[in-house]
């Protein structure tokens, strides 16, 4: 959690570039081992077109469904299928399938037993001390209060045998990584609710940290909701950054990597929009935006140096005036000419109504 508010307003024009750093790399032969993960590989594309549809009704949060709400305020309450105000006891919940694993730990989806309700519970590796407990106690106490149509409802914690375990809202679409949005309509749709996620948060002073492709969640309404705020912030400080997740280095901004380009100073808000923007740009090529300059293996060392000295990566010729610009002010290389998420909410790309999308076609629940 970072104290203070987001950074001021800014203007939509697109800024001119910084020059080349003054400061030259204190150690330029480092090198770090880099996990295997394949940057280039081509993405699964959505169904696309998308005609409109009409929006559908409120549903079981079972399915993950909830009434459409606009994305500038918090979800209102609902009196059917809405969450208690405490979370279930742990021997209620039925483990059904595991739906994703990573750095931090398991998810898997679970099935509230007396109510049929689905949840996802993620549950965390290791054995934490008291002091990341605490810590994480506290996060979850701030998160349980988070309520947005664009942000993952966090409902509480559990503590069984020494593990931490964390029950989440079910997105029954998975999430965003390994797809392609090349639909300029649908992809503006996703970014409009992600930007707004972001502007909540950062309107509640909470900076996310870990913006990527796979903590951006659908579902089968084809809305997208922020994920892993908070605690994944706090598991990602305490552990050892050679075991950590290639990916959220390869969306870190290139101030927070070296910090000898912006003076020593970070700009949590700033690092936010970097992330999303390289994120909506990954979707839109189907490809992670910096992996051709990579190849498909590569060490810590490259990568870190491609997103601090290579230009800042933009969208193709094909896309439209309007991407290319709202790409080219999130990908600033100066953390100050990066817009705020509220500003960027203005932008013509995601400013204009869009129809809303059909609902996703879901496999039947295992």
């Amino acid at each position: 959690m970072r104290p203070g508010g987001p950074p001021n307003s800014r203007s939509l024009q697109t800024p001119q570039q910084p020059g080349t750093p003054g400061r030259s790399r204190r150690r330029p032969d480092l090198t770090l081992p880099l996990p295997q993960r394949d940057l280039t590989s081509l993405a699964v594309p959505l169904p696309l077109p998308l005609p409109p549809y009409s929006a559908p009704s409120s549903t079981s949060s079972s399915g993950a469904m909830s009434a459409p709400a606009s994305l500038g305020a918090p979800t209102p309450p609902t009196s059917a299928g809405s969450a208690p105000p405490n979370p279930p006891p742990l021997c209620e919940l039925e483990r059904v399938r595991r739906i994703g694993s990573g750095a931090g730990g398991t998810v898997w989806m679970v099935r509230h037993r007396p109510t049929g309700r689905a949840y996802a519970l993620k549950v965390l590796y290791g054995n934490h001390d008291d002091a990341v407990r605490r810590q994480i106690t506290r996060e979850i106490a701030i998160l349980r209060t988070a309520e947005h149509p664009a942000v993952v409802r966090c409902h509480g914690m559990y503590e069984q045998a020494g593990e931490l375990q964390i029950l989440l809202e079910y997105m029954d679409g998975g999430s965003l990584e390994g797809h392609r949005i090349a639909d300029e309509g649908f992809l503006a749709h996703v970014a409009r609710q992600v930007l707004s996620g972001i502007a909540y948060l950062h309107r509640r002073h909470i900076v996310h940290r870990d913006i990527k492709p796979s903590n951006l969640l659908i579902d089968s309404g084809r809305r997208v909701k922020i994920a892993d705020f908070g605690v994944g912030r706090i598991l990602n400080q305490t552990m050892d950054p050679c075991n950590s997740s290639v990916g959220t280095i390869a969306y870190m901004s290139p101030e927070r990597i070296n910090t000898d380009l912006n003076d020593g100073a970070y700009d949590g808000y700033a690092g936010d929009i970097w992330s999303f923007g390289l994120s909506i740009l990954e979707f839109y090529l189907g490809r992670f935006p910096l992996g051709e300059n990579l190849g498909k293996q590569g060490d810590w060392a490259a990568l870190m140096c491609a997103i601090c000295y290579s230009d800042s990566p933009q969208a193709p010729r094909t896309a439209s005036p309007d991407f290319k610009n709202f790409i080219s002010l999130c990908l600033q290389k100066n953390p100050a000419n990066r817009p705020s998420a509220m500003r960027l909410l203005q932008h013509p790309f995601v400013a204009q109504p869009q129809p809303q999308p059909q609902p996703l076609a879901m496999p039947p629940p295992s």
